[in-house]
């Protein structure tokens, strides 16, 4: 064998592993492509069908009634609507309030309002990691640690989902388009006042 033919031998396979490589790796990228759509499209379904829109989409007055107001989908409370005091409930079996957005409610607890679920880094989850999330759900504490979520967030019921469940979940959610909404804090239940 001259130096040549070595030379373009060595060459030759260099070239077929590298570009073999190469394949790999766009295999390997679009089966995490496909791999994160595939989060994304579970996580739609879970959104649907988990009621996540009945309390964090708000409601718009339409021709036919309240519907959902699918330009703020998933964004919470809309900061704009600053709620009065809820009526105080007599004593008796109604124990809650809800507003006509279905996403300010009122009972022993206090008021909460739901919170923006969409990807704004600065009012909804876009500075959250899928771990704060899973943690949010786990221990229904606002990113794992925080204030304790309140009613009628659900959490207790959604921690039985899976991890992989949860993660979907979160993709999707930072798959949407972010909303810039703050979301009021909660806020404590009125004094009670003793009967004269």
């Amino acid at each position: 064998m001259t130096k040549r033919t070595l030379t373009l031998a060595i060459t030759a396979t260099l070239t077929a592993g590298l570009g073999a490589a190469a394949l790999a790796d766009g295999n390997a990228e679009s089966g995490k492509a496909r791999t994160q759509a595939e989060k994304v499209a579970r996580g739609a379904y879970i959104v649907k069908t988990s009621a996540c829109h009945d309390c964090h989409t708000p409601l718009k007055m339409g021709p036919k009634g309240p519907e959902r107001d699918m330009s703020r989908m998933l964004s919470g409370h809309p900061s704009q609507l600053a709620m009065p005091p809820a009526p105080v409930l007599p004593p008796g079996p109604w124990n809650a309030l809800i507003g006509a957005t279905m996403t300010a409610w009122s009972g022993p607890w206090g008021t909460s309002f739901t919170a923006n679920l969409t990807p704004d880094k600065e009012t909804g989850l876009g500075g959250w990691t899928a771990r704060n999330f899973i943690e949010t759900i786990r221990n229904g504490r606002h990113q794992g640690r925080g204030r304790p979520l309140l009613p009628p967030m659900p959490w207790d019921v959604y921690a039985n989902f899976t991890d992989q469940d949860l993660e979907s979940l979160f993709a999707y959610l930072q798959s949407i388009p972010p909303v810039k909404n703050r979301v009021p804090q909660p806020l404590p239940p009125a004094p009670v006042t003793a009967a004269k």
